[in-house]
């Protein structure tokens, strides 16, 4: 195992060198490059000779990405231009990253906790009303987008009915003691209840809106695992010997059906970071995914680079610690 982690860490310095590389490109190929990008069509000859010179690109391109790696090992990515002008990007990256996180985790642990019990309940009553109402829920949830179901939960929960808050994180009026960045979190360390209920409240709608495609995905997979288990030998053989329904669900089916499930689960990260873009957005959440909707919008190049490429770190090693977890699960791959 020990051999394994270090192979799949290398790996993910693979992964980042070659990300790093596609960024550089990605810069140095937009219309113009990047001093187009930053100073507009109407620059002046001396303006982009001035930031030509000040960004390095007046160099050879070996040594611009040399500079490039060295800087981004360093955490200087430069200052933001669009999203909190100014701020450095890491700092903007840091400062907002809590906030996605805790979406994301909401979000995930809404899909995890309705799409598995009921892929599960759905493939045990197969082709049973349950089973169908399942799937075209299943369904619903993929083909509707999500910024249409935010901003459809936002006019129904918190416009209509006034039940939920309609964006933010935190009411403006509540005193909350900052720690690590995690609203929710921070009001449990320090005992503010009401701080930490409220922003759990602002998390609602932003999260179910954000869970509805990794749950439809985990709920269709966990089906499909269940399905493929029921018709095993060895769950045929268990009720054969007697075996009790539940021991056999949660020994047999259950833990050989949670392979796929696992890999699904860590697969839906990449979507949940995509799908915060909108929801983020929608709500008015001071996240990564709203940074980089407006980094977009305002060509904030150093914001983009940070977001990018951290996102893509943080998608290897949930992957690698979803990796790691098949041996937890199947003793067969520990064996090997």
């Amino acid at each position: 195992m020990l051999r394994y982690t270090i192979r799949r860490l290398a790996q993910l310095v693979l992964v980042v060198f070659v990300l790093s590389m596609l960024l550089f490109g990605w810069l140095r190929l937009l219309p113009g490059g990047p001093v187009s990008a930053l100073l507009g069509d109407r620059a002046t000859p001396e303006s982009r000779a001035a930031l030509e010179a000040q960004l390095g690109l007046d160099q050879p391109i070996w040594a611009q990405y040399g500079k490039f790696v060295l800087r981004a090992l360093s955490g200087d990515f430069g200052t933001s231009t669009g999203v909190e002008r100014g701020t450095p990007a890491v700092q903007v990256f840091l400062t907002r990253f809590p906030a996605t996180l805790e979406l994301s985790l909401l979000a995930l642990l809404l899909a995890v906790a309705i799409g598995v019990p009921l892929g599960y309940l759905a493939a045990r009553r197969r082709g049973g009303w349950w089973d169908n109402l399942s799937i075209t829920w299943s369904l619903v949830g993929v083909a509707v987008p999500v910024f249409f179901l935010a901003f459809l939960l936002k006019f129904v929960f918190a416009v209509e009915l006034g039940w939920l808050p309609a964006s933010g994180r935190q009411d403006t009026g509540i005193e909350a003691t900052r720690v690590t960045g995690f609203y929710v979190l921070d009001g449990l360390l320090t005992r503010e209840w009401d701080a930490s209920w409220n922003a759990l409240v602002h998390l609602l709608l932003p999260a179910v809106a954000l869970s509805t495609i990794p749950f439809a995905v985990i709920f269709r997979i966990t089906r499909a695992a269940v399905l493929d288990v029921l018709d095993e030998d060895y769950v045929r053989t268990a009720r054969a010997k007697g075996l009790g329904a539940g021991v056999i669900r949660r020994r047999h089916v259950l833990h050989n059906a949670m392979l796929p499930v696992v890999t699904t689960i860590g697969l839906q990260t990449g979507a949940l970071l995509a799908g915060a873009v909108l929801t983020e957005r929608v709500f008015n959440i001071a996240g990564i995914g709203q940074a980089v909707a407006v980094g977009f919008e305002r060509k904030d190049f150093p914001v983009l680079q940070v977001v990018i490429l951290a996102s893509a770190m943080v998608y290897v090693l949930v992957n690698l610690l979803v990796d790691l977890s098949y041996a937890w699960i199947d003793p067969r791959l520990r064996a090997r």
